[in-house]
């Protein structure tokens, strides 16, 4: 897939008239149907006005080539965030729901227990060694304080996804960091009910962590890997169009 040309045709091309006369001229040809710029992103020439113009250090930046493929991904990485952050926040109000309303839903919860039974029985279910009854009995024995502190535990965590997601979703360098540590920090746990029961939602949920924590830290040099910071940056300058063309101006000049 021509990641480069597909955001062109959802986002429209990105083209730039700089001052600098020898790099405008790189960037600009003359057609019969008017004056065409060479899009930044995927390299093609458009026809019509430059959508932005000035001086080339004011050029925006734009990622093309394996760089936009890399935000492809971190966006999906972002929209992952995102579902686990409002399953977070979906479970944290129900716990304030039961803690709002612990004695009542108890009582409604041992009144409809004795009219499950007899349906249970013909569908050769038994309650009696069912683990979600045993995870809700053991609910109500909760204080309302202890049901105050794991609803906040788990809007905490929603919390670090959703600031994991905006990161990423920008493709900013502290969102890429900050998206490491706070996997990494949590994967022991996830390793750890997997020794308790192993599904295939816990699987596939510590399989995306482990791969998006090796991917980020050798793809985006975390830490001083593969290069570091400086080979990042570089990388990030190597790719853009626009400092290919000053390079070859450069070059070119006597």
């Amino acid at each position: 897939m021509d990641f480069s040309l597909r955001t062109c045709s959802w986002r429209g091309h990105a083209t730039y008239a700089p001052d600098e006369t020898e790099l405008a001229a790189r960037l600009h040809v003359s057609t019969p149907a008017g004056q065409a710029w060479r899009c930044l992103r995927c390299g093609d020439f458009v026809v019509g006005e430059a959508a932005a113009s000035g001086p080339a250090d004011e050029a925006p930046a734009v990622p093309r080539g394996r760089l936009l493929r890399d935000r492809f991904i971190m966006r999906l990485l972002a929209l992952e965030r995102i579902f686990r952050a409002l399953l977070f926040i979906a479970l944290a109000a129900g716990v304030f729901k039961v803690r709002n309303s612990q004695g009542k839903l108890h009582d409604a919860f041992d009144k409809e227990m004795p009219l499950i039974r007899p349906i249970a029985d013909q569908l050769g279910w038994n309650p009696d060694n069912s683990k979600i009854i045993h995870f809700i009995e053991e609910g109500w024995k909760l204080s309302p304080t202890v049901l105050t502190l794991i609803a906040a535990g788990l809007l905490a965590y929603a919390v670090i996804e959703l600031i994991e997601a905006i990161g990423l979703w920008l493709g900013q360098r502290w969102g890429e960091y900050f998206a490491v540590v706070a996997t990494a920090i949590f994967l022991p746990l996830e390793i750890y009910e997997l020794t308790e029961k192993i599904t295939v939602l816990r699987v596939g949920m510590l399989a995306i962590n482990i791969a998006a924590v090796i991917w980020l830290l050798w793809s985006k040099r975390l830490f001083g890997l593969n290069g570091g910071g400086r080979a990042y940056h570089a990388e990030h300058n190597e790719e853009s169009l626009l400092t290919v063309e000053r390079s070859a101006v450069t070059v070119g000049a006597p």
